[in-house]
């Protein structure tokens, strides 16, 4: 393995307090009952769309009402979007141990590019970050390996010497497909419906935090020294 490919939310950042809060907000601001943390926090895999339906679960999704709910969570998101967000703990020495070792590492995402290249900047990982795929960049998303093969050409390394991190099966798909080692992140945001039989994802591998992350990178990347 030569590089590491990481999905944003749920994975590399965690970005849930962020989105808990707006949810909520938005609940209160509409006279409606609050929606649950623990709820909303499984659903920021699913992106914007789900997070709102919490809210407004009478509304269909095509509906200009819902809509426009819709982007104004999105505003709202865009407009403070890492006031309780950072990356999860301990990633940021992994990352440095990557950058230490010359191993590039980057962000292949379902997330729109203009939140995720705010994001990045935010958290002051715009010029550390070797590659953002976002939706914009492919005709097809995750489950499909387009963007994961988009991502390893910019880099210049083959797909298949290229590890990808997870938390939803559209990102174990999307790598397996493009034969990258896949890594199911289990301390992410995992999905309801899918978060009770993760064998089933068929990844690689699965861990539990980003201690666990860390040293099965190190194994693959055959890192003999770690630094402090």
């Amino acid at each position: 393995m030569k590089a590491v490919l990481f999905d944003l939310d749920g994975t590399l950042i965690d970005t849930a307090a962020d989105f808990i809060r707006i949810i909520q907000d938005m609940c209160k601001e509409e006279g409606r009952a609050v929606v649950a943390a623990d709820l909303i926090r499984t659903q920021v895999s699913e992106g914007a769309r789900a997070m709102v339906k919490l809210v407004y679960p009478e509304l269909d999704v095509n509906d200009p009402v819902f809509l426009a709910h819709r982007q104004r969570f999105l505003d709202l998101y865009g407009a403070d979007i890492a006031v309780d967000t950072d990356l999860f703990e301990g990633m940021y020495p992994l990352l440095a141990e990557l950058e230490a070792h010359q191993i590039p590492w980057g962000i292949v995402t379902n997330k729109p590019r203009w939140l995720s290249e705010a994001l990045l900047k935010a958290l002051n990982l715009t010029e550390r970050c070797a590659v953002l795929v976002c939706p914009e960049d492919v005709s097809k998303t995750k489950p499909d390996p387009e963007p994961m093969y988009l991502a390893a050409k910019q880099i210049q390394i083959a797909a298949e010497d290229c590890i990808y991190v997870g938390d939803h099966p559209r990102d174990i798909d999307a790598g397996r497909a493009a034969n990258m080692y896949t890594i199911l992140a289990a301390y992410g945001y995992l999905p309801l419906e899918y978060k009770d039989d993760l064998n089933a994802w068929k990844a690689d591998c699965i861990v539990q935090n980003v201690k666990e992350l860390q040293q099965i990178i190190r194994n693959l990347l055959q890192i003999k020294q770690s630094i402090a």
